[in-house]
């Protein structure tokens, strides 16, 4: 029975998952969020109400990434092709960050008791997440946004069990996601422009090289003796 109550909240987590892909299943949810075909009334609502456009992008986002576990580079083109680079950018910033949000403050209440001690077991996470001695918010959320350890939707639900606070869980997400969002929408929009299509793969591509320079430089400063060690102790 304490065992049960101990873990009460992530079998009601799970529960509440399961539910979720029955009626995803059911009523293809995913399957029509998916299809930037579906989305284009958001395009035809732009010259009219664009404020209304960018709030129902932004809540669909949400959803789709946070509830359905959909990639959110899928929302990333869709929003370079109908908001075009810098409106598309922002847009795609605040919907992927509150997404992040969402599933931080959800980990935090349903998975950090049950979780986190099963979490800490894998050597090289519990390194990175826990044993972090010196090591501030900043960089933590650096490696873990621009070197892909592990899926960026399980990340977000996995920054719950840390002990990170949200205020700089927020503020360094919505930094991090920067350059790999913009590479997205701004790369996206060069396929739909005209006059100023190879400026904006000219910044996609200046973008990549900075996204890949980071990711290395993060990971042989900060990972290199983690993965060693752990490695060792294995």
């Amino acid at each position: 029975m304490e065992k049960f109550k101990k873990n009460s909240k992530l079998i009601l987590f799970c529960m509440i998952i399961v539910v979720i892909l029955v009626l995803n299943h059911i009523f293809g949810w995913s399957d029509y969020l998916s299809n930037s075909e579906n989305l284009k009334f958001l395009s035809d609502m732009i010259n009219d109400h664009f404020a209304l456009a960018a709030l129902i992008y932004i809540g669909l986002t949400v959803v789709a990434c946070v509830v359905l576990a959909l990639p959110g580079v899928t929302f990333a083109i869709l929003s370079g092709v109908i908001f075009g680079p810098w409106w598309g950018t922002l847009f795609c910033l605040i919907a992927t960050t509150l997404g992040a949000i969402i599933a931080f403050i959800v980990g935090r209440f349903f998975l950090k008791d049950s979780i986190k001690p099963m979490v800490a077991k894998n050597a090289l996470l519990k390194r990175i997440l826990f044993d972090d001695a010196g090591r501030s918010d900043i960089v933590l959320l650096a490696i873990t946004r621009l070197v892909p350890l592990f899926p960026y939707n399980i990340q977000n639900f996995a920054y719950g069990i840390t002990d990170i606070s949200l205020a700089h869980y927020s503020l360094y997400t919505f930094v991090f996601m920067i350059p790999g969002v913009a590479l997205y929408t701004i790369g996206t929009a060069g396929f739909t422009s005209g006059a100023n299509r190879w400026l904006y793969f000219g910044i996609a591509a200046a973008l990549l090289v900075l996204v890949m320079f980071l990711g290395w430089f993060i990971k042989r400063k900060y990972l290199g003796n983690e993965v060693e060690e752990t490695t060792a102790e294995e």
